[in-house]
């Protein structure tokens, strides 16, 4: 029984020093601010560290070797904690601006909306706005999801509809620098910070559908009007908060599927826990159980209808895009 009782204590005490070691040697590797022998040698020298305790844990020095392991890693966790989001620097152009906005009376004004026209990724001409919506008009709630990495991962957008055909975007970012990416391995250790982008859905969605070519399909909401300007709202909020106080980016915790339902919670009674926030592909089935889509018709049917790809392509990122992407794609009674 002895023997058991140590070697679980003991196979338990490697599992949580390969999962630190794997933590510190990556947070040292991505956050380091040195060039990649620096960078190389400190997490490979943690990674021995690691391994050289691991060894130690068989014999007779364990208390030494968790010692000295413990005292590492309360450094590097002590040097994490002095990391801060920036509040400026070389942005990408498409992610430069954090938008913002005021509210005087049922007038939302939008300043920094992103209003780009896309050839390609990467031609583009850079337009920002100032825009005005009044909010007793506001009609519809519109979630947008664009495929890039197969059906298990996309990117939300949830678009906002006004009386008289107007829509406005949102769309949590990684706020890269100039000629950076997306990494979702980086974006784990504090690499980029959080935007969060109001935009026209020439600019938000188009570029989606026709310049880059991802699958995009769109799924209108059977959410009441105030509910819709609760969520805007909502919105604004953050905005304006990121706006004073950055924050991290982080492909896991804070992304564009996990700060919406954030919002979402903040308004709704019940919004429950699901493991397709995280694989966010699968959202739509969650949504359709949660009652918020067409119960008239099957997800796989509200796809098919909602895959607007095609049509956008065809017809090209015209001046009635929004009223074109639409057609054909049932709203729920609200």
């Amino acid at each position: 029984m002895f023997k058991l009782i140590k070697g679980i204590i003991t196979g338990a005490a490697i599992f949580a020093v390969a999962l630190a070691t794997l933590w510190a040697v990556l947070a040292l590797w991505y956050r380091l601010p040195f060039e990649t022998l620096g960078r190389g040698a400190l997490a490979g020298g943690f990674a021995l560290l690691g391994l050289a305790v691991t060894a130690g844990l068989f014999r007779r020095r364990v208390l030494r070797a968790l010692t000295t392991f413990t005292l590492a890693l309360a450094a590097v966790t002590l040097w994490w904690s002095t990391l801060t989001p920036p509040a400026d620097g070389n942005w990408s152009p498409d992610v430069a601006r954090q938008v913002t906005g005021k509210i005087e009376g049922d007038i939302l004004t939008l300043t920094d909306v992103r209003n780009f026209a896309w050839e390609t990724p990467e031609d583009f001409t850079e337009n920002w706005e100032t825009r005005s919506y009044d909010l007793s008009k506001l009609e519809t709630t519109d979630l947008f999801m664009s495929y890039w990495a197969g059906p298990q991962m996309a990117h939300m957008i949830v678009s906002f509809g006004f009386e008289g055909g107007e829509h406005i975007a949102w769309s949590v970012e990684v706020r890269r620098q100039a000629g950076g990416g997306f990494s979702p391995i980086a974006d784990l250790f504090k690499s980029n910070t959080l935007v969060l982008i109001a935009a026209d859905e020439r600019d938000l969605v188009g570029t989606r559908t026709n310049a880059r070519g991802e699958d995009v399909q769109l799924f209108r909401i059977g959410v009441s009007p105030d509910t819709g300007r609760a969520l805007l709202l909502k919105y604004v909020d953050t905005a304006n908060s990121l706006a004073a106080r950055p924050e991290w980016y982080n492909s896991l915790t804070t992304n564009c599927t996990t700060v919406v339902m954030t919002l979402v919670r903040a308004i709704a009674d019940q919004v429950p826990l699901d493991w397709r926030v995280l694989a966010n592909g699968y959202l739509p089935e969650y949504a359709w159980e949660q009652g918020v889509l067409d119960q008239n018709r099957s997800v796989e049917d509200l796809r098919a209808l909602g895959s607007i790809t095609p049509i956008a392509q065809a017809h090209g990122v015209s001046p009635d895009y929004s009223a074109m992407i639409r057609e054909g794609v049932p709203s729920p009674a609200q």
